[in-house]
């Protein structure tokens, strides 16, 4: 493999001549091996650092701090790679230390480069355009990779509200499919009073959308950006009207409405938005989990649990046990929720952890969310489609439930009072007996009378009894 010399402050250092990126770079690479895993793997972060520089080069060329040439190889650059190109060049773990640098060196030698290219020069021919005088102008890391990283999450927040939408849709509709199938609900894992299915359904899709739109507030918080803040937010080396201007190309290059921060040197060490954002993730996974921990035990046994719900075999669950099934995918999404709650425990001292005017640990903390960005949106995804939708109702199960369970009796106490209703319970739980059968043996009722009180619309709703 051929190289080329680049140089840097701790002097020269091959680089492979292929490649887009430059001595940076290549240092990372060397220092930290430490994931393998590459920046590229998140592509909305690659094309967010575009999004970015292509931003600040046409502020810096509408203050004529960037010739023309210059300026257009650099935003041609940037738009190929926001069009999905060079990613493969994205290449410095994305655990590092440095606060960012290596990412936002990493992005300004690709977006060099191929700057060069477009212009006609050879790959690391800096006197003709530089990745730190030119690319990299008016910005610091420091404002720079959080602006991306928030960016980023933004594309993901949207994202996984979709993929949250897609799955609030599936619970909706077997809630409608279910809503006039009764059950006994149950509290304690005791039974309780009845309901229908469609009721235990549709609280799902509630949940869903309640964090649907906590996310939404989150996003934006994230739209808060340090952009324009330099090295600790005092602004050096940028122009006076470089931060407004990045901040109107960045909003118009992402269709997205960013704001300047008010105080740029808070907005450079707090990492504030970060944390609420990861709190609302955990809140979502946690619901997510208890949804799955309900699929999981409503649809047990099959014929030795609760079994009133079947979900769909996508499967074989066994290397031992011939013709079991198991519920792989609620239980996917279990692990995806476990996950979440330990990324936001790293979010949270990683938050903890910095000091004076610089958080060093933003790497791990973009990690985390976009992590628990990906996959939450991708459980949802998958939930939805290779589980809810398949969900049927197990109708047997569910009237042997309905008959056998001592929890209908609070039904029956407006009309039987509450001393006979108790006493009824007790047998009903001494023998084998239904509350129905005990009621009609002893003429507290009618059939009739019973018929009537035990409907789907009047056991399941709020009903007012005259004395």
């Amino acid at each position: 493999m051929s190289h080329r010399i680049e140089h840097d402050l701790l002097g020269d250092h091959p680089v492979p001549s292929e490649v887009y990126y430059g001595v940076h770079t290549a240092r990372a690479l060397e220092n930290f091996p430490i994931s393998n895993i590459p920046i590229s793997t998140y592509p909305s972060l690659v094309k967010a650092l575009a999004c970015v520089k292509q931003a600040c080069a046409q502020a810096n060329q509408e203050l004529n701090l960037l010739d023309t040439e210059q300026a257009n190889a650099i935003i041609k650059a940037c738009e190929e790679i926001r069009a999905g190109k060079w990613h493969d060049q994205f290449v410095v773990d994305v655990i590092q230390g440095g606060a960012g640098t290596s990412t936002n060196m990493n992005a300004n030698e690709v977006i060099a480069n191929r700057a060069l290219e477009i212009m006609g020069h050879e790959l690391g021919e800096y006197k003709f355009l530089h990745p730190l005088e030119h690319v990299n102008l008016s910005q610091s890391t420091n404002d720079v990779y959080p602006t991306a990283v928030k960016v980023a999450l933004r594309f993901l927040i949207d994202d996984l509200i979709a993929g949250m939408e897609v799955l609030r849709l599936a619970f909706a509709a077997k809630a409608e499919e279910f809503k006039d199938i009764l059950k006994m609900g149950r509290t304690q894992l005791q039974d309780a009073v009845p309901m229908t299915l469609g009721q235990e359904f549709s609280t799902y899709a509630v949940m869903l959308e309640e964090d649907q739109q906590r996310l939404r507030e989150g996003a934006l918080l994230i739209q808060e950006m340090n952009l324009g803040a330099t090295a600790i937010g005092t602004g050096i080396n940028a122009h006076p009207d470089y931060a407004a201007l990045a901040r109107k190309h960045l909003s118009e290059i992402t269709g997205i409405e960013y704001i300047t921060a008010g105080n740029l040197v808070e907005a450079t060490q707090d990492v504030g938005s970060f944390v609420q954002l990861s709190g609302v993730l955990k809140r979502v996974a946690v619901k997510l989990s208890k949804i799955c921990n309900d699929l999981r035990l409503l649809s047990s046994g099959p014929r030795t649990g609760f079994g009133e719900i079947n979900l769909p075999a996508v499967q074989a669950g066994s290397s031992i046990m011939p013709g079991k099934v198991n519920p792989v995918i609620p239980e996917v999404v279990n692990q995806i929720a476990f996950l979440v709650i330990g990324n936001d425990v790293t979010v949270s001292f990683a938050a903890d952890g910095g000091q004076l005017q610089l958080n060093a640990f933003e790497p791990i903390i973009a990690h985390s969310l976009f992590d628990s960005l990906i996959y939450l949106r991708n459980g949802c995804l998958s939930l939805a489609d290779r589980c809810v939708k398949g969900i049927t109702a197990n109708h047997e199960r569910l009237d042997e439930h309905m008959t056998r369970s001592v929890g209908i009796v609070t039904a029956l106490n407006p009309f039987i009072g509450y001393e006979n209703a108790s006493s009824v319970a007790k047998e009903a739980y001494s023998s084998n007996k239904s509350v129905t059968e005990i009621v009609l043996e002893r003429g507290l009722l009618t059939k009739a009378e019973l018929d009537e009180i035990l409907k789907p619309e009047v056991l399941t709703k709020p009903r007012w009894i005259k004395k």
